[in-house]
C-alpha cells in the first residue's frame, strides 16, 4: 500500500527514533486506507498483533491512522495507562488534528509522534544503559484485515 512516499516514511521513521530518545516507551506507527469498525477497537487489535502488548514495561504507544476514512486513534499500553490521567492524549490529538484539517497527514503523524515522546519521558524516562529499542520503528501498512 503506497500511502506515503520513502521520503514521509522516512521522516516518521526519524520522528520515532527521535522520540524513543525522550523517553523508554516504544512508538509504532499503523496506517491503513479505511477503518470498518470504530477506531479505537480497531488500534487495540493492531496494538496486539504488532506485539506491542510484550514491551518489558508495557508503555508502546501506537499511533493509527485511517488516511481514506480520516479516522485516528493514539493508544498506550497498561503501563502508560496506570501512570497517566485519562486526558493524557488530548492535547497530542489536537496538534495532530490540526494538521490533518491542512491535509498534512504527515506532518500530523511526526507532531504526534514528538509529543507523545515528551509527554512519556515525563513517566517513563529514556535510560542509556538499560533502554533497548523492542519494537521496529518502521511504519505499519495495513490491508484492512
Amino acid at each position: 500500500m503506497a500511502v506515503f512516499n520513502d521520503d514521509e516514511q522516512q521522516r516518521i521513521r526519524e520522528a520515532v527514533a527521535g522520540a524513543e530518545k525522550c523517553t523508554s516507551g516504544e512508538i509504532r506507527v499503523c496506517i491503513e486506507k479505511t477503518c470498518s469498525e470504530d477506531v479505537l477497537d480497531r488500534s487495540a487489535k493492531y496494538f496486539h498483533k504488532l506485539d506491542m502488548h510484550k514491551t518489558k514495561l508495557r508503555n508502546g504507544v501506537l499511533v493509527y491512522v485511517a488516511v481514506v476514512d480520516r479516522k485516528f486513534a493514539i493508544i498506550g499500553d497498561a503501563g502508560i495507562n496506570q501512570a497517566v490521567s485519562a486526558d493524557f492524549w488530548d492535547c497530542t490529538k489536537e496538534e495532530m488534528l490540526s494538521h490533518f484539517k491542512t491535509g498534512d497527514i504527515v506532518e500530523g503523524i511526526v507532531t504526534g509522534i514528538k509529543i507523545a515522546g515528551e509527554q512519556l519521558g515525563r513517566y517513563f524516562p529514556h535510560d542509556l544503559n538499560s533502554d533497548t529499542n523492542e519494537l521496529s520503528d518502521d511504519v505499519a501498512f495495513m490491508d484492512g484485515e
